[in-house]
């Protein structure tokens, strides 16, 4: 299984993110001209060689307009620090129609985005439809977001495991004040992932970095048993008694086996609605499964025996959204070790246009997948049925 590794122990921001991950491809000139060839308004990418207590790695330089553009301690700028200037639609706008991404890319961008307005408006107590950024600081984080979303989609890991996430220490200063760390968006996007706090002083993760984390995450704790086969180091601006730099570790894990737990409950008094209602919630909340299986209770009462499958570090919070969500009074925890077939997605190129299909394999076995958003849009635009659809392209 192809896993990407993000050491955070020293926080994260966009910049950093880019840089790390940036230093994981064969030939990473080649993709900072297909940045500067994005066409981002204004925007200038440039890959600078630094040296952190001894280590080499890279930092990205983003210039708007000719001026590079900062927050906090790792040289970026928080949304609100700036005077308005235009608000999600505005963000949208232009990655939808001015830049030249992939659909998928697109969307990934506009995820994040909307991780961060989120938490600015609850930060703030503002309508997300209200938030707005100023024009510089909103071409330096479409800028960062937008190199990190290629980035993944380039190096294609099944897999992203984020380390415990270092949020530093101490208050940072933003245009509405001294605010504690983590400044309160970045603590919003940070609820339920793994923090602490430690003796630097200053704020080492960022709205953006934080978000990008959140999006992309499969799942956040230690390195997992793994064969590195690169590394790269990307550098934040600031100096530290510590290393200031993310550290990206991409590799293969041997073993497809998975410790997962399975949490269950009895139900006899919702109705089927109720019970899927519940099911989308836990999925949401990290489930990597949700099943019912109809049983036989006490009194001879028909009943559901509701199955979720999760990892560890998942287990408090659907247990927590089972109790939420159901009626039950009690949910029983079993440890499971399950096996698993290892997993890529890649896009085909179809008489149709661009298809994603997922692809599995191991134990002997090879099998593929189509997507079946894009095969149900395609069989949408043509008119077809969708057997039509899926037998054009298995046939190819």
């Amino acid at each position: 299984m192809r896993t990407l590794y993000l050491d955070c122990s020293m926080g994260a921001a966009g910049d950093m993110l880019t840089a790390a991950l940036l230093e994981l491809l064969p030939d990473p000139d080649a993709f900072v001209l297909r940045l500067n060839a994005l066409g981002i308004p204004g925007v200038s990418f440039r890959r600078v060689a630094a040296v952190k207590c001894g280590i080499a790695g890279t930092q990205m330089s983003v210039s708007v307009n000719g001026v590079e553009e900062g927050e906090a301690d790792h040289a970026h700028t928080h949304p609100h620090d700036h005077c308005h200037h235009g608000g999600m639609h505005v963000i949208e706008h232009i990655v939808r129609e001015h830049l030249s991404l992939p659909q998928a890319v697109q969307d990934d961008v506009m995820a994040v985005y909307a991780l961060i307005a989120e938490a600015e408006s609850r930060a703030h107590g503002v309508p997300v439809t209200e938030i707005h950024f100023h024009e510089v600081g909103t071409m330096d984080a479409i800028a960062d977001i937008t190199a990190v979303c290629l980035l993944m989609e380039q190096l294609r890991p099944d897999e992203v495991v984020v380390s415990p996430v270092h949020v530093g220490s101490g208050q940072v200063q933003c245009a509405h004040g001294i605010l504690p760390v983590p400044a309160p968006a970045t603590a919003w996007i940070l609820r339920d992932v793994p923090i602490y706090e430690g003796d630097v002083r200053g704020e080492l993760c960022t709205p953006t970095g934080a978000a990008l984390l959140k999006h992309f995450a499969t799942r956040f704790a230690r390195m997992p048993e793994m064969r590195v086969h690169t590394i790269g180091y990307g550098m934040g601006k600031k100096d530290f008694a510590a290393a200031n730099c993310v550290r990206a570790m991409l590799g293969e894990r041997e073993s497809a086996e998975d410790a997962v737990c399975e949490l269950s409950c009895n139900l006899d008094d919702m109705t089927g609605e109720a019970i899927g209602f519940a099911a989308e919630r836990l999925l949401e909340a990290g489930a990597l499964d949700v099943y019912s299986v109809p049983v036989g209770m006490k009194k001879s009462r028909p009943g559901i025996l509701l199955c979720v499958l999760c990892r560890e570090a998942d287990r408090e919070a659907l247990v927590r959204a089972l109790f939420r969500h159901t009626t039950t009074l009690g949910v029983r925890e079993s440890a499971m070790r399950r096996y698993v077939l290892n997993r890529h997605i890649e896009t085909r190129s179809t008489p149709f246009g661009p298809v994603r299909c997922k692809l599995s394999e191991g134990y002997g076995v090879v099998r593929r997948k189509y997507e079946y958003d894009d095969i149900s849009r395609i069989a949408d635009e043509n008119g077809l049925p969708l057997e039509a659809v899926l037998s054009h392209l298995e046939g190819e």
